[in-house]
């Protein structure tokens, strides 16, 4: 992971945004509203300055990720606008948008998770699944989602995050959740996931 920390410690934003637009335009979509977000993430994140700010721009990216298991899937209540969804958030400071969807979903499910799959030779996960979509307060969120391992575990969030979550089969989650987690999850349901490929 080295080529994203330079000498001070600190990310290189540049190479990050340079390699987040390059995973987006490679990105194969699994329905017509991925193919939508896709076209939509890259006309909006081209006009950017700073993509990853929320204080920046209304319109910014975000990280998410799907957390898996043998279970299912974690879908949690989201506090304030009040629908399920997949963990994920804004992104902070120094940080690149697969850090922030292993960090929020982390912090947002009390799991120990870690990303599916090999990193590439630069230290990154393959990214899943790209959705654009109100994000409350006026924002438009360019969402980019990392698959996760959760294990089998209880989720065990911390106070101040939502208590209303839980694992979830395949069908329940595409019932329960937000409409922009539909095709992807039900993509993951046909390839039928194995964690110990």
């Amino acid at each position: 992971m080295t080529m994203w920390v330079a000498k001070d410690g600190t990310v290189r934003h540049a190479a990050v945004i340079a390699r987040l637009r390059r995973d987006v335009i490679a990105k194969q979509p699994v329905d017509d509203r991925e193919r939508q977000s896709l076209r939509a993430f890259v006309e909006a994140f081209d006009q950017l300055d700073e993509p990853f700010a929320q204080e920046s721009n209304s319109i910014h990216v975000t990280g998410s990720a799907l957390v898996v298991g043998p279970r299912g899937v974690v879908l949690l209540k989201h506090k304030r606008l009040g629908f399920w969804l997949q963990p994920g958030g804004h992104i902070d400071p120094g940080e690149s948008p697969w850090a922030a969807a292993l960090r929020e979903a982390r912090e947002e499910t009390g799991l120990e998770v870690h990303f599916v799959g090999p990193l590439d030779d630069e230290g990154v996960p393959e990214l899943l699944h790209v959705d654009v979509h109100p994000g409350g307060r006026g924002h438009t969120h360019l969402d980019v989602r990392y698959l996760l391992d959760g294990g089998d575990a209880d989720p065990d969030p911390p106070e101040g995050e939502s208590q209303e979550i839980g694992w979830y089969d395949w069908e329940a989650a595409v019932e329960q959740a937000d409409p922009g987690l539909e095709g992807i999850l039900r993509f993951l349901q046909r390839r039928g996931l194995d964690l110990h490929e």
